[in-house]
């Protein structure tokens, strides 16, 4: 069965955000554009590179003059078309757009095209979503630092203490 695929050529709404509590969170990346919702699962590592990415692609380009957008909360109904397996982000110099692509995960090598999915954010909408997706990721679990791996409210235990230190 193929997948839907997208090509937001100029949307409205651009974000990441998860839903579960830390350490068992889902995170997805939406967009809305001409009142069409689509929501992607991605890991969170995909959203950290995203943003740092993004962080500093802006940062090379002149400032904008478009307000950014003020809510980046994720929006129902959240159900994800499917999820992302790679991001590409390019910048469209004519257009002045930053351009972000995703490609569906496929679980089988089947011969079959992976589903695409293409936003094109103004200055704003990414330097936004930067923001949004560094709050996200550091709502999470807090991070050991011995070990740098994840610590669960009910403790730790720390590779780098031979398990004899629980945090």
């Amino acid at each position: 069965m193929t997948s839907p695929s997208f090509d937001f050529d100029a949307p409205d709404h651009f974000t990441a955000g998860t839903v579960g509590p830390p350490g068992q969170r889902v995170f997805y990346l939406q967009a809305r554009d001409a009142g069409t919702l689509t929501t992607l699962k991605v890991e969170k590592e995909q959203v950290r590179a995203l943003a740092e990415y993004l962080e500093k692609l802006i940062a090379r380009l002149p400032a904008g003059t478009e307000a950014p957008p003020r809510d980046l909360l994720l929006l129902e109904p959240l159900e994800a078309a499917w999820s992302v397996g790679t991001i590409g982000v390019g910048y469209d110099k004519e257009r002045d757009r930053v351009v972000v692509e995703a490609q569906e995960q496929l679980e089988e090598e089947g011969g079959e095209e992976p589903a695409m999915a293409r936003f094109r954010l103004t200055r704003a909408q990414a330097a936004a979503f930067v923001g949004r997706a560094q709050a996200v990721i550091k709502g999470g679990r807090p991070i050991c630092p011995f070990c740098s791996g994840p610590m669960d409210p009910d403790g730790h235990v720390c590779p780098r203490q031979n398990g004899h230190v629980v945090h």
